[in-house]
């Protein structure tokens, strides 16, 4: 077959394309679906809460039945001699000896307790994974927002290069044309010097935080989604403090994982103590005992029995009294561990509601700097057409202009951030929140 020259380019366009075409932007939700897959920080939560999850069984494994089966085999020779008989007899058998025990407590108070703890060692487990869980959302829009704002800098470091490579240029022009100084291209060329190692150290960073995103999500990035010019800090409606105040003292993942810890530390001074209780305890069992020895062999014994087994503990060298002041102290340090908790999320849940608050207003006097910068860079720009302005003019007012996006840019993540890590200090963060938060974000095709 013969290809047309038409033919070929339409090829060679097809063969270019093709690769763009598998290039997707990532939105929030698609890059949390992957963390849920890959990040090693919450996939170790998840084996641990597997693994806590276990303690419950444990402990209410010593207060079910105990069954065991116990099989002796042996074979003996020797001889025997009756004393007045000459000579000796041989004497060979075979024993075979199998046991079938029961064990069922009945009064046991340390195997109480311990079913008590493993309960609630189970409940912690599983509240510390609800906030591991709610932590991975807040780490994976912090890396996803700090990938976002690397770019942000790139795109202003290289804005600042290039403008004063604009006026390198024209500094040179002008002294060429006498008009100009020496010191003035020197200053230039040192402050054009400084911009290339800031564009190398913006990309550094924008590296380092892709990195970090990658990590998370395990997958290369492509393409991110960002902000849509909709956004709006009047969306999200906050409660009044006090309600968020009470919601983390109910529902705070780490308030409630240390609540169960100190349930867990109560529950380990009273098994501690149980070690001076009696324990009572229903035993059965049945024994087929098949020539024992050398008095009943050949003869195949089945024997049942079934009672009752008391246990007084009497001295054990002091060991219950230091478990139990050892557990004591536990408690009060778990005790204590939780006040210390109580603190810290408080001081949180105030620092983000707060960030919220001044947040809005924040974004408002950015909106407005944003919108002023947007105006400088369309008057130069006729300016310049008038003849009044040059290109460095227009440079100088697009830095102006990205350096404004930026900061705005990072005032609504920082707004975005503070709703999540409220809703996190509150114990209240959901699904249905991150998808709240990616409404706000759009391929970048749809914002151009």
């Amino acid at each position: 077959m013969i290809l047309t020259r038409k033919k070929l380019s339409v090829l060679g366009c097809i063969i270019l394309l093709s690769p763009i075409s598998h290039i997707h932007a990532m939105s929030l939700l698609d890059a949390y679906e992957a963390a849920l897959q890959h990040d090693p920080t919450y996939r170790s939560a998840l084996h641990e809460n597997e693994a806590g999850q276990q303690a419950k069984a444990i402990g209410l494994a010593s207060l079910l039945p105990n069954l065991s089966i116990t099989h002796a085999q042996s074979t003996s020779t020797g001889t025997i001699t009756q004393t007045g008989a000459a000579g000796s007899n041989p004497l060979n058998f075979d024993s075979q000896v199998s046991t079938l025990s029961l064990r069922q407590p009945i009064i046991n108070m340390e195997a109480l307790a311990g079913y008590r703890q493993g309960r609630a060692q189970a409940d912690s487990s599983q509240a510390k994974f609800t906030g591991r869980s709610q932590q991975l959302v807040v780490r994976l829009v912090e890396a996803y927002v700090e990938t976002l704002l690397a770019q942000d800098r790139v795109k202003l470091a290289e804005t600042q290069r290039d403008s004063l490579e604009e006026l390198k240029r024209v500094n040179e022009r002008m002294l060429q044309k006498g008009e100009g100084t020496t010191t003035d291209v020197l200053e230039t060329q040192s402050k054009y010097a400084i911009a290339q190692a800031r564009v190398i150290e913006a990309n550094d960073e924008l590296e380092v935080a892709q990195l970090k995103l990658e990590a998370i999500i395990g997958q290369k990035i492509t393409q991110l989604d960002r902000l849509s010019g909709m956004f709006s800090s009047h969306a999200i409606r906050l409660q009044d403090y006090d309600s968020w105040h009470a919601l983390a003292l109910e529902r705070n993942a780490e308030l409630v994982t240390q609540r169960h810890a100190v349930a867990s530390g109560k529950e380990e001074v009273r098994k501690s103590h149980a070690g001076h209780a009696p324990r009572v305890d229903l035993v059965a069992s049945l024994t087929r005992n098949k020539a024992g020895s050398f008095i009943t062999q050949d003869r195949d014994v089945s024997l049942a029995t079934v009672g009752v087994e008391v246990n007084f503990p009497l001295y054990a060298g002091g060991r219950v009294n230091a478990l139990t002041a050892q557990a004591k102290a536990n408690h009060a340090r778990a005790e204590a561990d939780l006040d210390v908790i109580t603190d810290k999320v408080l001081v949180e849940l105030r620092k983000q509601y707060n960030l919220l608050q001044s947040g809005v207003k924040r974004i408002e006097s950015l909106e407005l700097a944003v919108k002023s910068a947007e105006l400088l860079v369309a008057a130069t720009k006729k300016s310049i057409r008038g003849g009044i302005r040059i290109n460095l003019n227009l440079l100088d007012a697009q830095q102006q202009l990205h350096t404004a996006r930026r900061d705005l840019a990072q005032a609504r993540y920082d707004y975005l951030l503070a709703y999540l890590r409220l809703q996190l200090a509150a114990g209240t963060l959901v699904l249905d929140d991150l998808r709240n938060v990616a409404s706000y974000f759009t391929p970048l095709q749809q914002l151009k």
